[in-house]
């Protein structure tokens, strides 16, 4: 049996009706009537010569095991489409009036200087706009459309109608005053370490609320400002993990010392770009994309 190619309102319509639960909810989402959506259906299953939908013995139709692999499969079609008209609409538009960026606390200083520092002569027209934010907080404003463009960590998991594309990683490294109980140790073992207060970054968002990354103490103090963590670090008040290029001046002047703690050797905290599907990049911010890649 040859298999047939079946359209976008076909595929759309099986979306619809996975989402809604069933024809008649898919009707009113889609401004059809149930017949119609029926019909859709019946034409995409004789088609692809599969069922898609269990229709028999009951009132709502469930996905076939067939099915659900050709909805994943459809969904992939759907949002392929809805990026290509949202990047149609972004080439119509021309050049950005204004790029709002916000970028992860994470992000070395000198990495975003350079960026910008490029941006200002590439785009001298271009106002922009800066916010500095930590973990969810990052994704939570490009979400919610506050910022177009922002960069972030790779670890966190993103909403479906958010994009992305890795721009490299930061090393982070346990440190602690010269004077902490834990700096006179060599080594440290999980039990040395739970037994002392660990600084750790706290998200402004709800989005990754409650989760911890790298947490092993019993007590914690959650700050969130990177700043005031650095300060405390330095002021022997617990230990935690920080950027590199945040302290190694420190780490090199004898103000902070490395931890050597198993499993945390060369621990990367990877970035990405994001931004909205339904609001790609104009040319200055896919600029900015391309400038943060290409310090990889």
């Amino acid at each position: 049996m040859q298999v047939g190619t079946p359209t976008f309102d076909q595929l759309q319509i099986l979306a619809t009706v996975a989402d809604c639960g069933s024809f008649t909810a898919a009707g009113r989402r889609l401004n059809r009537a149930t017949s119609a959506i029926a019909y859709g259906i019946d034409n995409l299953e004789e088609q692809l010569g599969v069922l898609v939908f269990d229709r028999s013995g009951t009132k709502k139709p469930e996905l076939t095991e067939a099915g659900r692999a050709l909805l994943a499969q459809a969904r992939s079609v759907l949002q392929g489409m809805d990026k290509m008209r949202a990047k149609a609409a972004s080439l119509r538009e021309g050049e950005e009036a204004e790029v709002s960026l916000v970028a992860d606390v994470m992000l070395p200083t000198a990495r975003l200087v350079d960026a910008l520092q490029g941006f200002q002569v590439a785009y001298p027209t271009v106002q922009l706009r800066l916010h500095a934010e930590a973990l969810g907080a990052v994704t939570q404003l490009v979400a919610d459309g506050t910022a177009r463009l922002g960069i972030n960590c790779a670890i966190h998991s993103l909403p479906d109608d958010i994009d992305r594309q890795p721009v490299g990683h930061v090393r982070l490294i346990p440190v602690a005053s010269p004077s902490h109980p834990l700096a006179r140790a060599r080594r440290h073992s999980s039990g040395d370490l739970r037994e002392h207060i660990q600084l750790v970054l706290t998200d402004r968002s709800p989005l990754t609320r409650g989760q911890d990354f790298g947490v092993v103490s019993n007590g914690t103090w959650r700050l969130a400002d990177l700043g005031v963590k650095h300060a405390l670090l330095l002021a022997a008040i617990g230990w935690g993990s920080m950027p590199d290029f945040m302290v190694r001046a420190d780490l090199d002047a004898g103000r902070l010392v490395e931890l050597d703690v198993p499993g945390w050797k060369d621990v990367l905290y990877p970035l990405q770009a994001i931004w909205r599907v339904q609001k790609p990049p104009g040319p200055a911010t896919q600029w900015l994309i391309d400038r943060f890649a290409a310090q990889m």
